[in-house]
């Protein structure tokens, strides 16, 4: 009689990002998407699973899991949990779906480097002259396709025998994965389908400027806008830090981003650079401002935080608060519950504060740790439509009448993390200058007018409204002259006070020379 292997298959070794991932000592894998894998671990044996990770992103991640799953040929099964709304917002398990439904072909990501791009339904199956379509069902009609990158470095046949060998099981409860699991381990132990394999994996090294650390202040009229330049100042200034997860990122501390001039229902560029679209922003809003029911492994959303998390409705408590005390200070949301030191789940978002002066309603956010690149504009134009939700409750239970004054976020970390340095590069590379072809002369620190009289050049520094006059500057030497300025008004925009050297210097040489001073006017040969 020929008796089945029943020897404990070999146990799984994670050699990209070990630390995000839970190891057991079976031989399937679970994918849990964005339900925190623990949850899942807690309901299984270690002996059912060989590794539990989570997979937040169609770009990120995809291409480590395989090179895990290349390296360990005893796996054959993998089950990819799908449950909560932010799964089907970044549609990162379906991508990993699509990839073994419908194979892959040559492409290039966003940054324009060559990859493995992942096939959506409908989309040919197979490499090269061996590709056939099938049509789409119903259900994958209505559904947008999902565009994922797998590392170029990995080679063809190897992602082609990976999809042959590993089975995928997809699900979208926490009780279907578990039933699915116990459902794979019910099959004999087969051999490995081959030989372990391994691709080089590229670290890049950015290049970075000197600059201070802490405290930082970018500010722009649109999300979009205010995000190239946030993303500019962290690439080229931030510390680089490793990471928790077995990466690095780039930081600065406490980054302040101003948005002072959204427009209602929001501005995407054409072509959009950003890294989110109308569609995923109409469902990410309702994460904000709608309340949601508690489920088992599921995080929180910021909408549940806000609405019922603390046993009251925060964000009407806020509402009530104006509108009985227009120029109140103490108009607080909290998300940061006491208990998050315990569980591990400590939200991002930690604190709103919302305020009115002179009519004008802005709103305050403060992240103890933000991804700037990939979720900061998300967050940016969900913080916005709660700005607008409570400026128009105000209106229906009142008779004031403001306006929406500027966005602000504060980000304690806010930091990039290397997987998307190459986006980054590229996104600065062809956006970053665009900002500066048209320059903004509104200075908010005010005005200066430059002049000779007598010996001496006096800079007569006034509003930008109105122009009433602030104060006046004498002297004959054009960096002491700088430097007082910048003493006197220490908010005055970088380029103003290099323009400002500039004419300074023109007027000494003037004093010097005897010709005519006039501002704006290149001196005389």
């Amino acid at each position: 009689m020929i008796m089945a292997d029943i020897s404990p298959p070999a146990p799984y070794i994670p050699h990209y990002k070990p630390n995000q991932v839970l190891r057991g000592s079976g031989s399937v894998v679970i994918v849990t998407g964005w339900t925190v894998r623990h949850t899942v671990a807690k309901a299984l044996n270690p002996q059912d699973y060989g590794a539990i990770g989570q997979l937040y992103s169609p770009t990120r991640g995809i291409s480590l899991l395989l090179r895990n799953l290349l390296a360990n040929p005893q796996v054959r099964d993998l089950v990819i949990l799908s449950a909560t709304k932010e799964d089907r917002n970044a549609g990162g398990c379906q991508c990993l779906l699509d990839f073994f439904t419908w194979g892959f072909e040559a492409g290039f990501s966003d940054t324009g480097a060559a990859c493995w791009l992942i096939r959506g339904p409908g989309e040919a199956i197979g490499t090269g002259d061996t590709a056939t379509r099938e049509p789409r069902t119903p259900d994958e009609t209505d559904r947008p396709t999902i565009r994922g990158y797998i590392d170029a470095e990995i080679a063809a046949t190897a992602l082609e025998q990976l999809r042959q060998q590993v089975r995928p099981h997809g699900v979208t409860t926490l009780g279907e994965a578990i039933a699915a699991v116990h459902a794979c381990n019910q099959s004999p132990t087969a051999a490995p389908w081959g030989s372990p394999q391994f691709f080089p994996l590229t670290e890049p090294t950015p290049t970075v400027f000197p600059g201070p650390r802490y405290g930082h202040r970018i500010e722009g009229k649109t999300i979009a806008e205010t995000w190239v330049r946030l993303i500019h100042r962290i690439k080229t200034t931030g510390t680089l830090r490793p990471t928790g997860y077995d990466g690095q990122w780039q930081e600065l501390i406490d980054l302040v981003a101003i948005v002072t001039a959204e427009p209602e229902g929001f501005y995407f560029p054409e072509p959009n650079y950003l890294p989110c679209d109308r569609p995923f922003i109409q469902d990410y809003i309702a994460q904000i401002l709608e309340d949601a029911p508690y489920r088992e492994g599921v995080k929180y959303t910021y909408g549940q935080r806000l609405r019922s998390w603390f046993g009251r409705d925060q964000i009407e408590q806020v509402v009530q608060k104006l509108v009985g005390e227009i120029d109140a200070a103490s108009a607080v949301m909290s998300l940061w519950d006491a208990k998050d030191h315990e569980t591990g789940g400590s939200p991002c978002l930690n604190h709103i504060w919302v305020r009115v002066v002179a009519g004008e309603l802005s709103l305050t956010a403060l992240f103890r740790s933000n991804d700037m690149f990939s979720a900061w504009p998300a967050n940016a134009m969900g913080l916005r439509a709660l700005q607008h939700h409570i400026r128009d409750r105000i209106a229906q239970e009142s008779d004031y009448d403001l306006t929406l004054g500027p966005l602000i976020t504060i980000s304690q970390s806010a930091h990039i993390y290397d997987d998307t340095w190459d986006n980054a590069d590229r996104l600065i590379a062809d956006q970053y200058a665009r900002l500066h072809e048209t320059p903004d002369f509104a200075d908010p620190a005010g005005n200066f007018l430059v002049e000779v009289e007598g010996a001496e050049i006096q800079v007569t520094h006034t509003t930008g409204g109105s122009g009433e006059v602030v104060q006046r500057y004498r002297g004959k030497q054009p960096l002491r002259l700088l430097r007082q300025i910048c003493q006197g008004s220490p908010m005055v925009r970088p380029d103003h006070a290099g323009y400002l050297g500039l004419e300074l210097q023109k007027a000494a040489i003037c004093l010097k020379t005897g010709q005519i001073y006039q501002q704006d006017r290149e001196l005389s040969q």
